[in-house]
């Protein structure tokens, strides 16, 4: 006797972008990358099609970071002084699919890095590789409005991804990538309604902007409220599937930098025996939120361990055979 499967039928589906661009589209990248155009649930293919498949980016800073857990430095180390390096090993040896810059010394606490130099450890890392960049800033808002600018002219051509944009913060790195025909990250709180309210905002002020955005809604660690997170971007995942244009953006999760500050990533061995060996741990913690986000409808992964980032392509690897009934 045959079994019919049940099938759920969508109206829209996730609107698609393209990071990146070659020399026939006035860049200098040696390829682009396309997410999103999902059609379904997460890996559902007999419900539609997943013609883009998620794609993990690694972090690289302009500054040698102090804060990052010990065992970070026998991958990064011989290059975490050189952001140019640190990026091409992070490529050629680790096989990330893009690169995220954080300008990390712009913040006025730190090395309060002059926008002119951020611009300069940009330019140097797209001189480095030729995959598409994600750029951020320093997370400080009245310092990153002064960078947005020389960072977007200085990587003019090249279809960057460039953030934050935040509702109460949205307008610098908005006209910085209207300037200069970037993409923009749209971040907000987790929370759904500030989520599509900052889509429309930036919206309004290019219609086409409403076709270049990538949504953080801001996620959370294993242990440290992902079932929250998760189920903001289930409910943005399935908006733009029921047709909700102002939810119908792929999504961009910063994993690595929500993980690597958890006790349970970075406590030695020794002070709690129990919880197993800490870099093997750590990696693991990072892969598994990975795991789950993956799940959710994520588009963009930015992870920092290495092997982490190995784990999660062969689990994607997985997630994209076909197996329709």
């Amino acid at each position: 006797m045959a079994v019919e499967i049940l099938k759920e039928k969508y109206r829209s589906k996730v609107g698609e972008v393209t990071l990146g661009a070659t020399k026939d589209d006035g860049g200098t990248r040696s390829h682009t990358i396309t997410v999103g155009g999902e059609s379904a649930l997460p890996f559902l293919h007999f419900e539609g099609e997943i013609p883009n498949r998620p794609v993990l980016a690694l972090e690289v800073w302009d500054i040698a970071p102090e804060d990052w857990d010990p065992c970070m430095e026998k991958f990064y180390g011989d290059v975490w002084d050189d952001p140019g390096k640190w990026a091409k090993k992070c490529v050629e040896e680790y096989g990330a699919d893009l690169i995220q810059v954080r300008l990390k010394g712009a913040d006025p606490d730190l090395n309060d890095t002059s926008p002119e130099d951020c611009a300069a450890a940009v330019k140097k890392v797209l001189e480095a590789v030729g995959v598409p960049l994600i750029v951020v800033g320093c997370g400080k808002s009245e310092k990153d409005a002064k960078i947005y600018n020389p960072i977007a002219e200085a990587a003019a051509g090249e279809n960057i991804l460039l953030g934050v944009a935040e509702l109460e913060d949205y307008k610098p790195v908005t006209s910085a990538c209207m300037a200069n025909n970037h993409l923009v990250i749209a971040q907000s709180p987790i929370d759904i309604n500030i989520c599509k309210q900052l889509n429309i905002l930036i919206a309004e002020m290019s219609t086409a902007m409403a076709n270049r955005i990538i949504i953080d809604p801001t996620i959370a660690a294993l242990g440290y409220g992902i079932e929250y997170s998760y189920s903001i971007m289930e409910r943005a995942r399935n908006g733009a599937l029921q047709g909700d244009k102002m939810l119908a953006m792929p999504m961009i999760g910063n994993v690595g930098l929500e993980v690597w500050r958890t006790k349970e990533a970075n406590t030695p061995e020794e002070d709690e025996p129990g919880w197993g060996e800490q870099e093997e741990r750590g990696l693991l913690w990072e892969a598994t939120t990975a795991m789950a986000y993956l799940q959710s409808g994520i588009d963009i992964m930015v992870m920092r361990h290495p092997e982490a980032l190995k784990v999660i392509k062969g689990n994607i690897d997985d997630l994209m055979k076909d197996n329709s009934y």
